[in-house]
């Protein structure tokens, strides 16, 4: 694999402090944030320099159920082809749920949920990586994800889930200290059992990214500076592997460009002090320093691999598996976006949580698609999305979203400025082609409220 070196993830909104930073090797850049034909500027600079761009998938979901969409996997080769790049990046995944493999609503996530360490679940995963390598004209790494709730009935731990991922595929991982660091706080994982049980061999570089603690609970934000907890991560992981690449993460509430510099050099410090321990390899043999250790597995508990199932059951056992993760992962979904009561053992007070940052996470998008919504409604904007994300869950991707947002404000006759209203009439129009609601749609659409609040009573 490719020695990357050490990296930030490329924003357009610190575009020139990435550029200006010094000793900075790479980049990458969220996969779904470029067009297939061009690049930003920025972005051409960099590569002129020699730097390497790496594209960062979110929304192939391939822990979802169902397979990953051609149209989705062709667009990330053409852009992993457009930079040059050595290799794409995804996360183990589950971004949408529901269709017709459960005969459910099709709803959206918006946002990255953790996927069941099942043998089912594997089994499904498993598949998709490789109908994903077979699509893509470069190596593939999967990341492993933070998460705020915990599946009940799971069979495996990380680490052993994130092993025999690798053992089946050969896909190459790309380890989030921060992650692990998250799944400690929320979940109770030992971050050091997960690199124990983890190929180290098998890593293509790492993520360092910032969080904060609130009421018990580690959110993942990436809006805020690198705690040290997960810098002892990252020391535990450097003392086991000298990682290929290391790579800091920032999406939001983005420092001045020297506590950026900071940051790197704490993670450059962090890499010098924590030297590769001497591994035992075979009958003694020893290797340390810079060289990429040998892991020596241990002998893999029986189980049940995808292509001994197809043979043995035919696909109709596979489609039954897919189906199963389906079920499972549509409910929890529906729980958490659409109000709908919880699967049975999940914590539900922790499902709140979900449900809240997932809503929160889909406001922050939706101001960066159409930042003229905050600006119209100002201080406004934040309780009115909330509001409405409480009952439309997402079903289209974020700017049907937007467009959805705005229509039910005009039908509600919302805002009641009457500037602001003829401002956002005029945004909808401009985007969905049509007229805005008139008067007797919103009159319509009042009783039917009206009705549904008397039933509800």
């Amino acid at each position: 694999m490719k020695e990357l070196g050490i990296g930030i993830g490329w924003r357009p909104e610190i575009a020139d402090a990435v550029e200006a930073l010094p000793g900075v090797d790479w980049v990458e850049v969220v996969a779904e944030n470029l067009c297939a034909d061009h690049l930003p500027d920025s972005l051409r600079r960099l590569r002129a320099r020699g730097a390497t761009v790496v594209p960062h998938g979110v929304s192939l979901g391939l822990g979802g159920a169902d397979r990953p969409d051609a149209g989705r996997l062709a667009a990330l080769a053409q852009k992993a082809e457009l930079l040059g790049a050595p290799l794409v990046t995804e996360h183990i995944a589950f971004v949408r749920a529901g269709g017709p493999l459960t005969a459910t609503p099709l709803l959206e996530a918006g946002h990255l949920l953790p996927v069941p360490r099942t043998r089912d679940a594997l089994d499904v995963l498993c598949e998709n990586v490789r109908i994903a390598q077979d699509a893509l004209p470069v190596p593939l790494a999967l990341e492993n994800i933070a998460a705020l709730v915990a599946w009940p009935g799971e069979e495996m731990t990380e680490g052993q889930f994130l092993s025999e991922l690798v053992e089946r595929t050969g896909v190459r991982l790309l380890i989030d200290v921060a992650n692990l660091h998250t799944n400690h706080v929320n979940r109770g994982e030992d971050p050091a059992r997960a690199l124990s049980e983890l190929p180290v061999e098998a890593i293509a570089y790492v993520h360092v990214a910032g969080g904060l603690e609130r009421d018990g609970v580690w959110h993942d934000t990436h809006a805020h500076p690198v705690a040290g907890p997960v810098l002892d991560i990252l020391a535990d992981l450097a003392s086991r592997i000298s990682p290929p690449g290391v790579l800091l993460e920032r999406d939001d509430r983005f420092p001045p460009q020297e506590e950026l510099a900071a940051e790197l050099t704490a993670i450059r410090t962090t890499l010098a002090a924590a030297r590769p321990r001497p591994l035992l390899i075979g009958a003694g043999a020893r290797v340390s320093g810079g060289a990429m250790p040998v892991r020596v597995p241990a002998p893999a508990p029986p189980r049940r691999d995808a292509s001994v199932v197809a043979s043995a059951a035919g696909s109709r056992t596979a489609d039954a598996a897919r189906q199963r993760v389906g079920l499972a992962q549509a409910a929890l979904l529906s729980a958490l976006v659409a109000g709908t009561p919880a699967p049975e053992g999940f914590d539900v007070r922790r499902l709140g949580v979900q449900a809240r940052a997932l809503a929160a996470k889909r406001a922050d998008v939706i101001a960066k698609v159409a930042p003229e919504l905050p600006r119209i409604l100002g201080d406004g904007y934040r309780p009115a999305f909330l509001a409405y994300a409480r009952s439309r869950p997402m079903t289209d991707g974020y700017r049907h979203d937007a467009l959805d947002f705005v229509e039910g404000l005009l039908v509600a006759g919302r805002p009641e400025d009457p500037r602001a209203r003829r401002q956002l009439t005029d945004w909808w129009r401009d985007r969905a082609g049509l007229r805005p609601p008139g008067a007797g749609t919103r009159l319509v659409h009042r009783v039917r409220t009206a009705l549904g609040r008397g039933r509800a009573a």
